[in-house]
């Protein structure tokens, strides 16, 4: 029997939420002054490999023929010098799946149910953990999971551990086709959903953009051109990971901007398509640098995309063209 729309958006919020707790208890074990002082990053290394295990147990449970396109596989975590890490990872997930059973090489089967590469009519894609030095500095990270159907992004799912929703830290924002955009908090399974929508701003001038923290994820020196260009004379909010389009999608922002650093750069899916998902159906619009629709056809990269642009819609065509007059299209 075909699975409904509604067992898709159930189980992949579910498996979203479950990996955010495996993450959370990788940070509060392992994150330490220490660790930052070292710049040890095993601690993410645990979490990245844990939340993939979760999400693509719990998706192969309902969806057992759904290919997962993963950011990570298990074959580093064979090898005799990992061995803390991999039993790092499946101490935390038979912890968080309250399952003392399970033995390390279910665990890595799991990871690697996220091997697929995107040939298929139908995969959903993940990124375990989008903003991997947002996490290690306990600040914005994310679990990105989407749903992808004949080259077209149908459900996404975001669960962002440190973005508030209203008084409460971590937040869950979820799209499907179809049905808009929704938030809950992150934590509480209960709690009613509200719906999300975009700015309603047509000024660019007071306009608000977000971009990566990471100078090496987008040429921030071109933003600036793009922003003066534009009136912007608001000082950007820089966050780590895809809680950039969840500020978007709700309105505390109104252009997200990546600008490619090299000329042949091309982003991954799992890096944009569960917040582009997000974004549209919270009525705003994401294209590439060009204006171009994203083009999810051709297996793990955006192979015919430069860069993002995510807007409320209502000022994306001015935004193209100030990066048409600024980036070397």
């Amino acid at each position: 029997m075909p699975v409904s729309y509604h067992q898709e958006l159930e189980v992949a919020i579910r498996s979203v939420r479950v990996a955010a707790h495996v993450c959370r208890a990788v940070q509060d074990d392992m994150v330490t002054p220490q660790s930052l002082e070292k710049k040890d990053r095993s601690p993410v290394t645990v979490a990245d490999f844990a939340s993939q295990a979760i999400v693509c147990k719990l998706l192969g449970d309902v969806l057992p023929d759904d290919p997962v396109v993963g950011e990570e596989d298990a074959a580093a975590l064979r090898q005799d010098e990992q061995v803390h890490v991999r039993d790092a990872v499946a101490q935390h997930v038979c912890e968080v799946l309250g399952d003392d059973s399970l033995d390390t090489n279910r665990v890595l089967s799991w990871i690697d149910r996220g091997n697929a590469d995107g040939s298929t009519g139908r995969y959903w894609t993940l990124d375990p953990i989008d903003g991997t030095k947002g996490f290690l500095r306990k600040e914005q990270y994310a679990i990105a999971l989407a749903l992808i159907e004949h080259h077209e992004v149908v459900l996404g799912v975001l669960g962002c551990p440190n973005l508030s929703v209203g008084d409460q830290k971590g937040a869950l924002y979820w799209a499907h086709e179809g049905v808009g955009a929704h938030a809950a908090p992150l934590w509480e399974g209960t709690a009613v959903p509200s719906p999300v929508t975009v700015s309603d701003s047509t000024d660019t001038s007071s306009a608000r953009f977000c971009e990566s923290v990471e100078s090496a994820h987008s040429d921030q020196s071109q933003s600036g051109q793009i922003a003066a260009r534009l009136g912007i004379t608001n000082e950007a909010v820089r966050l780590d990971s895809q809680a950039k389009y969840a500020v978007v999608a709700r309105g505390e922002a109104d252009i997200y901007m990546r600008l490619p650093t090299r000329a042949d750069y091309r982003e991954n899916i799992w890096d944009h398509a569960a917040g582009m998902a997000i974004i549209q159906a919270a009525g705003g619009k994401v294209t590439d640098i060009t204006g171009t629709q994203l083009d999810f056809s051709y297996g793990k990269r955006l192979e015919q995309n430069k860069g993002i642009i995510a807007t409320n819609g209502k000022l994306h065509d001015q935004v193209i063209e100030a990066v048409s007059a600024v980036v070397d299209l």
